[in-house]
């Protein structure tokens, strides 16, 4: 069965593991915060009927936290990206109705107190972060 939350360990994509000496507590708590607050949208969305599409990783997430090497290899990552400090996720959205739903409920995500990166520039995945661009 498919999931419609992401865990801690889905979020970190095994990056906490791989780069443990960039992971700081300021990190990981943020990482808590964000992994919080997506998966308050994420329930939303579903109840309202949106249908979540893993990756071919069988993950929602398409990317997590960023340590610095991995952001700089990521093909249009920006320098400052909020990924660095766990600020934001990527959630799989091949179809676009993720990022549709948050585009008609900007109220909800005001109030769960998430950001959402115009789907034009995200093509494939919603980009949410919990501070504002």
């Amino acid at each position: 069965m498919m999931t419609t939350q992401i865990t801690l360990d889905d979020y970190w994509m095994g990056r906490d593991k791989t780069y443990p000496k960039q992971l700081t507590d300021e990190i990981h708590d943020n990482a808590i915060v964000t992994v919080s607050k997506v998966n308050l949208v994420l329930w939303h969305a579903t109840k309202d009927g949106v249908v979540l599409i893993a990756n071919r990783r069988n993950s929602l997430v398409n990317s997590g936290w960023r340590p610095d090497i991995v952001n700089a290899a990521t093909p249009g990552a920006a320098t400052h990206s909020p990924h660095l400090t766990a600020h934001a996720c990527d959630i799989s959205d091949p179809t676009g109705s993720l990022d549709k739903w948050c585009l008609a409920n900007p109220e909800e995500l005001a109030a769960i107190g998430l950001w959402q990166e115009s789907p034009a520039s995200t093509v494939g995945w919603c980009h949410l972060q919990t501070i504002p661009p």
